[in-house]
């Protein structure tokens, strides 16, 4: 077989292939990075580069705005510090919260003061609430003593199972704070007594009840009925 004179050089010459993977599979570092005096590769890291060692650049820009916010955060957090001196808030700050403070006041001052009056006020109705039901007991019950004095008169009351217990029952009311109006041989008052009959007498100086022809009644000051009488006046 002829050959031609160029086939002896092509054979002579070395076949060589060139790596360009950054990698180095061997070793797993990085190719392209100086090495120091010692003959240890010098780079960002000596560490085998692997998947997880590869960070994502969302991530990177994620921390970055993390960071960015704790920043902020710090930041405000020191104005806030820097606004505080050693003795309390700043001047506009401490007028400020004495302003308030004493608006306050003056408010529990007011709703105390409020609260005390509504409180006797409550207590007074209450008491004016009671007074009126017990005195509407009182009225009802006037007729019924009316009966019992006519009955006294007439000598019917003087002994008996009925006599025991009119005196029973007048005792009890009299717990209740009614009081009768009987007296004779006071002075005439029209704010308790019912003038019905007016009788000269050379006895008196003045006008004066000489007789009960209906018994009163009263409740501590108030008149719950005047007493009929007979006045008795000078001559």
């Amino acid at each position: 077989m002829p050959h031609h004179g160029n086939e002896e050089e092509h054979q002579s010459e070395p076949v060589n292939f060139r790596n360009n993977r950054k990698i180095d599979p061997e070793t797993g570092k990085v190719r392209g990075q100086h090495q120091d005096d010692d003959g240890s590769q010098a780079g960002p890291t000596d560490q085998p580069v692997t998947p997880d060692s590869v960070q994502d650049p969302v991530e990177e820009a994620d921390a970055g705005e993390q960071a960015a916010d704790g920043s902020d955060a710090l930041a405000q957090a020191e104005a806030i510090l820097n606004g505080i001196d050693g003795e309390g808030f700043t001047e506009p700050a401490a007028e400020s919260a004495s302003a308030l403070e004493a608006e306050l006041r003056t408010d529990l001052q007011r709703l105390s003061a409020e609260y005390v009056n509504y409180r006797k006020r409550v207590e007074r109705d209450r008491d004016v609430a009671r007074d009126m039901a017990v005195i509407g007991v009182l009225n009802s019950l006037m007729p019924v003593l009316d009966d019992i004095d006519a009955a006294r008169q007439h000598g019917d009351l003087a002994d008996g199972p009925f006599a025991a217990i009119s005196t029973k029952l007048e005792n009890a009311l009299k717990t209740y704070g009614l009081t009768r109006i009987d007296e004779t041989g006071v002075e005439f008052d029209p704010n308790i007594h019912e003038a019905l009959i007016q009788q000269p007498s050379a006895d008196v100086q003045f006008d004066s009840v000489s007789q009960i022809l209906r018994a009163g009644y009263k409740k501590g000051d108030r008149v719950l009925r005047a007493a009929q009488v007979i006045v008795a006046v000078p001559e």
